[in-house]
């Protein structure tokens, strides 16, 4: 699942910088070059597609990190099998041999 979400957050950032190159921050960009302004479908209509497909690609990309996130295990989860894997390796083991010390000298 969360490769899947990866891979739409993906083609959503490569859409958007598309549509972002598109677009002309003086008004021009695409709408320019299909004609007059009374035309069907024309300058005004094309303007509204762009910024809602600008919008809806952001929104996206939103929406989809913040499932990526919600969906990763939580580091406190991973520390706590991380602890019990090796708490049953441990028990596995021998006892360690106590160092010897001045007042633990074998007899």
């Amino acid at each position: 699942m969360g490769t899947f979400l990866s891979i739409i957050i993906i083609i959503a950032a490569v859409l958007l910088t598309l549509v972002i190159f598109i677009q002309n921050p003086k008004g021009g960009g695409l709408s320019s070059d299909f004609g007059s302004p009374a035309q069907l479908g024309g300058v005004q209509r094309t303007n509204e597609f762009i910024d809602k497909l600008t919008w809806s690609l952001a929104g996206i990309i939103v929406a989809g990190s913040i499932m990526v996130t919600m969906l990763q295990p939580s580091l406190k989860s991973n520390v706590t099998k991380q602890q019990q894997t090796e708490q049953k390796k441990g028990n596995e083991k021998a006892p360690a041999k106590q160092p010897q010390t001045p007042n633990n000298k074998p007899k």
